[in-house]
C-alpha cells in the first residue's frame, strides 16, 4: 500500500493506530511546554478526524500551532514535510500497514460526515422561486425602468443568483440556478450596452452563453449569441456578427420570436456589409415567422428577452437605411410608431419609440425633406437624458452627419438643427460610461 504523506509512512513503520498517535502527539507537547516554559502546550492533543486528514494528505498548508511544533518534535521532520507525499521509504524502512476496528469505524464516520455535508448543501426552493420571479420582474419592466436603477438591481441579481450556485449541490437546483445568472448577465449586457460600455457588454453576452451551455439552454444560448452578433457589428465587425447569429439559429429549443429576433439581427449585419438580397431576405423571413412555436425565455420571460412586431419594425427601417431605401425605412418607422401608439402610455418602451422617431427622421433626410426631419425629431428631444441610450445617439450622429451635405450646407434650420442636436448628445454623453461606436445596433 503507497503511503499519502511521510507522516502515514513513518506511522505505519512504527506500527501506530490513532490511540498511540495520540498518546505520543500529547506527550511531545508536554515536553515541548516544560522546554519553553507555556502552559497552554499542557492541553494539546489530537483528535482521530485530525489525525486522520493529516496521514491521509487532506491538509492544505500547515495546521494551527502548536501541531507543527509538535510533529517535528516526535519525528525529528520539518511539519510540511511530514504532510506531503513521501519520496520513497525511510532507509531501512520495514512495515506492513494494519487495518483494525478503529480504522474501520473511522471510514464509516467519514463517509456518514461526506453525505451529510452534501446533503446540507442546498437552499430553499421558494429562494430560488423568488430570485426568478425577480429576474422576469426586471426583464419586463426594463424599458419602463431608469438604466442606472436596471443595472443596480441585474446586478444584485446576478451576485444572488452566483451565492445559491456556492450553496447548492442539489442538480435540479444548481440548473435554476445557472438559468437565473444567464438571464441576470444578459440583462446586465443589455443595459452595459444602452450605458455605453461595448466591452462590459460583450463580456457579460459571453457569459450569458456559458451559464446556457452549462445547462444546454438553448433559448439562453441563442440570446446571448444574438446580443454577441449585434455587438459585433456595432463594433465595426458585420462579417463576425453574420457567424454568430447563424450558430445562434442552431440551438434548440427556439420559438417563433428567438427566430424573429435572430432574423431581424441577421438583417442588420447584411445591410451593414451591403449585402441587399441577403438582408431583404433575412427582413422578409424575420416577418413571415409564424410556426407557433414559442420558449421559455424569448415568450414566458419576454419583455426585454421578447422582440415584438413594434420592434421588429424598428430595426427593419435602419436596415433598410443602411441600405439607402429611404421609402421601406420610412414605411418600417411608421409602422413602429403606429404600433407603439396603440399601447397603453405606461407600456410604451421608451428607448424603442425615440429610436423609431429618429429613423423616420433619417429616411425623411435621405429625400432632402428638412421640415419633414424636425418633426420627426420633436419627440426624441423631449426624452430625459437618462434614457438617451447608445442606439439613439448613434443615430442622432447620423442625422447630424447628414445635415451637413451639400443639399442643406448653410441653410439656417439645417444649422439650427445641428447645434440642437450636438447639445442634445452632450447633455447625454456626460452620464455615459464609454464614447459611441460608429455602427448603429440595438435591434
Amino acid at each position: 500500500m503507497e503511503a499519502r504523506t511521510l507522516l502515514q509512512l513513518l506511522v505505519w513503520e512504527r506500527g501506530w493506530a490513532y490511540p498511540r498517535f495520540r498518546k505520543e502527539y500529547e506527550k511531545a507537547a508536554q515536553e515541548l511546554s516544560v522546554a519553553a516554559g507555556e502552559p497552554h502546550f499542557f492541553s494539546a492533543t489530537v483528535e482521530e478526524q485530525t489525525f486522520r486528514r493529516w496521514t491521509a494528505g487532506r491538509v492544505k498548508g500547515l495546521p494551527n500551532q502548536p501541531a507543527p511544533e509538535v510533529l517535528e518534535r516526535m519525528f525529528g521532520r520539518n511539519a510540511r514535510a511530514l504532510l506531503s507525499q513521501p519520496s520513497g521509504p525511510p532507509p531501512g524502512a520495514s512495515y506492513v500497514p494494519t487495518i483494525n476496528e478503529s480504522d474501520l469505524a473511522m471510514t464509516a464516520r467519514d463517509a456518514a460526515s461526506h453525505a451529510g455535508d452534501a446533503a446540507s448543501l442546498s437552499v430553499p426552493d421558494m429562494t430560488l422561486d423568488q430570485l426568478g420571479d425577480d429576474i422576469v420582474a426586471l426583464a419586463r419592466e426594463y424599458s419602463r425602468t431608469s438604466p442606472v436603477e436596471v443595472y443596480r438591481r441585474a446586478k444584485e441579481l446576478l451576485s444572488v443568483a452566483q451565492s445559491l450556485l456556492e450553496r447548492t449541490q442539489v442538480p435540479r437546483q444548481r440548473e435554476r440556478g445557472y438559468l437565473a445568472a444567464g438571464q441576470s448577465a444578459a440583462v446586465l449586457s443589455a443595459i452595459c450596452f444602452d450605458l455605453g460600455s461595448l466591452p462590459a457588454a460583450v463580456s457579460l453576452s459571453r457569459t450569458a452563453a456559458l451559464y446556457g451551455h452549462v445547462i444546454e439552454h438553448g433559448p439562453l444560448q441563442a440570446y446571448a449569441h444574438g446580443a454577441l452578433a449585434f455587438l459585433a457589428f456595432w463594433g465595426g465587425r458585420p462579417a463576425e456578427a453574420v457567424r454568430l447569429v447563424r450558430t445562434a439559429q442552431q440551438f434548440g429549443g427556439l420559438g417563433d420570436t428567438a427566430m424573429t429576433r435572430l432574423f431581424v439581427i441577421e438583417g442588420r449585419a447584411h445591410g451593414h456589409l451591403g449585402d441587399q438580397a441577403s438582408a431583404e431576405r433575412a427582413v422578409r423571413a424575420a416577418l413571415e415567422q409564424s410556426t407557433g412555436a414559442r420558449d421559455e425565455l424569448h415568450d414566458d420571460v419576454g419583455g426585454e428577452f421578447g422582440f415584438p412586431l413594434d420592434r421588429v419594425a424598428m430595426s427593419n427601417a435602419t436596415t433598410y437605411l443602411l441600405l439607402r431605401d429611404a421609402d421601406g425605412a420610412e414605411e418600417a418607422a411608421e409602422q413602429a410608431l403606429q404600433l407603439l401608439s396603440a399601447k397603453p402610455e405606461h407600456q410604451r418602451p421608451l428607448l424603442i419609440s425615440t429610436q423609431a422617431h429618429v429613423d423616420l427622421a433619417r429616411a425623411r433626410l435621405l429625400r432632402g425633406e428638412l421640415d419633414g426631419v424636425q418633426a420627426a425629431l420633436e419627440p426624441a428631444f423631449s426624452v430625459p437624458t437618462e434614457w438617451r441610450g447608445a442606439g439613439t445617439l448613434e443615430r442622432m450622429a447620423a442625422v447630424r452627419a447628414g445635415l451637413v451635405r451639400a443639399d442643406f450646407r448653410g441653410a439656417p434650420d439645417a444649422i439650427a438643427l445641428g447645434e440642437r442636436i450636438e447639445d442634445y448628445t452632450a447633455e447625454a454623453s456626460a452620464q455615459r460610461l464609454g464614447s459611441t461606436p460608429p455602427l448603429a445596433i440595438e435591434p
